[in-house]
């Protein structure tokens, strides 16, 4: 079996609960859910601003265990609003550019803090 490593990142926000940020066994990775909260604990009123953070945190965990966008493989997406799909999809096809990872959109009647609008989570295939 190959070797599991798992990674807590200084720079993102604490875990919630017990797990890490991401973690990478042998060539595949998995990036915990990441929502935005800013560095200083803040949390942006906008849907956009904070997927924007998140998909920083998420870009960050998933180079920590040596992804890059291209090795997204699958993407769940968790918002509060569905109709907030149009404002973030932007920024995610930024993103990921031509490469089209698999993906799931679902609408959650909550996330862990209740001004959260929005969480990203990514699977990864390093080659």
């Amino acid at each position: 079996m190959s070797e599991i490593k798992r990674f807590l990142l200084d720079d993102l926000p604490a875990p919630v609960s017990h797990y890490c940020h991401v973690v990478r066994a042998g060539d595949r990775v998995w990036v915990s859910g990441m929502v935005g909260i800013g560095k200083d604990g803040s949390i942006p009123e906008d849907v956009v601003a904070q997927f924007k953070i998140a998909m920083d945190c998420l870009d960050r965990a998933l180079r920590a265990a040596g992804g890059r966008p291209e090795h997204v493989v699958k993407v769940q997406v968790f918002l509060t609003d569905i109709n907030d799909r149009a404002k973030i999809n932007p920024l995610r096809q930024e993103y990921f550019g031509t490469h089209r990872p698999a993906s799931t959109l679902v609408e959650v009647s909550a996330l862990i803090t209740p001004q959260l609008k929005v969480e990203i989570e990514a699977e990864a295939v390093l080659g």
